[in-house]
């Protein structure tokens, strides 16, 4: 299983597909009471064009040399924010752009960008991408149960954004023994609300077959795999899709259904249809779970 979940992030490209929903903090919403002065969005939007500009370039430097001479920019642009920050301490946007900035790998200060979000939460607590990044900061820090509480914050403010749902679903899924210890849920109802969450992403992004994919995973992910519903789910799947290793994948997904469901003669017909070299290894591990007679 863990194989056709590799196949899966490298077929979809899920890093890009789950990447930050497009949120701009400079049009981010403001208190209308304290509106935001012209001055201090011109000088914002600077900050985020260089910022950008700095991690295309970062995006695009293949060796820790070459990336430890953007270090001096990166750092001076970190200045530059401070230097924002203290002539326009009340614009929220500001502190969650630097956020941004701190989050990054090549600065990694995510506590400091932490701090940064929970300022602009202050003063504005209406960003649904300032309640999601906190979110995942919590979860990152081993702390699922506060991260929820910001995710679902997150949903709230935002309910049409797919992200949002899936990241729970991801929380629910990932730290399922600490929800469980707490006392507070149980096996039915974290699956309940995992999978929800998955099917709430699909629904929102139908183009999305990385979504999808995860959806159709949550099935087996249950306490009780519902075998029959993930096979309906992958079947109607692969009629959506149309490149030949989209549709092997996922065809390779009916057979390991297939497989628990004890039909070994579709199991054997499905797998002589997947003909794609990356996915042969996968293709053997479901042969050598058949019946020995089955595989002959």
């Amino acid at each position: 299983m863990k194989l056709l979940r590799i196949l899966a992030v490298a077929l979809f490209n899920v890093s890009a597909a789950l990447a930050a929903p497009n949120e701009d903090p400079v049009q981010a919403p403001h208190n209308e009471e304290a509106p935001v002065p012209v001055a201090a969005t011109a000088a914002l939007k600077l900050l985020v064009e260089r910022q950008r500009d700095l991690l295309a370039q970062l995006d695009k430097k293949t060796t820790a040399a070459e990336v430890e001479d953007l270090r001096s920019q990166f750092q001076e642009l970190m200045f530059n924010y401070d230097d924002y920050l203290k002539k326009y301490p009340e614009v929220a946007a500001g502190y969650v752009s630097y956020a941004m900035l701190l989050s990054q790998p090549v600065v990694d200060q995510r506590k400091l960008a932490a701090a940064m979000l929970l300022k602009a939460n202050a003063i504005e607590p209406n960003l649904p991408l300032v309640k999601n990044q906190l979110g995942n900061y919590l979860a990152e820090e081993g702390r699922p149960l506060d991260a929820l509480n910001y995710y679902l914050a997150a949903v709230q403010l935002s309910p049409k954004e797919p992200l949002y749902h899936y990241q729970i679903g991801v929380l629910l899924f990932e730290a399922r023994d600490e929800f469980l210890k707490s006392g507070s849920w149980t096996r039915a109802t974290l699956d309940q609300g995992m999978q929800d969450a998955f099917e709430q992403a699909t629904a929102l992004a139908p183009g999305n077959v990385a979504y999808a994919y995860r959806y159709g995973e949550s099935f087996y992910d249950l306490e009780r795999p519902e075998w029959s519903a993930a096979l309906e789910f992958w079947r109607t799947l692969e009629a959506k899709v149309a490149a030949p290793l989209e549709k092997e994948t996922i065809r390779l997904h009916q057979a390991n259904v297939l497989l628990h469901q004890q039909k070994f003669a579709e199991v054997l017909a499905l797998l002589e249809t997947v003909k794609e070299p990356i996915l042969q290894t996968q293709k053997q591990k479901l042969v050598a779970q058949l019946p020995v007679n089955s595989a002959k």
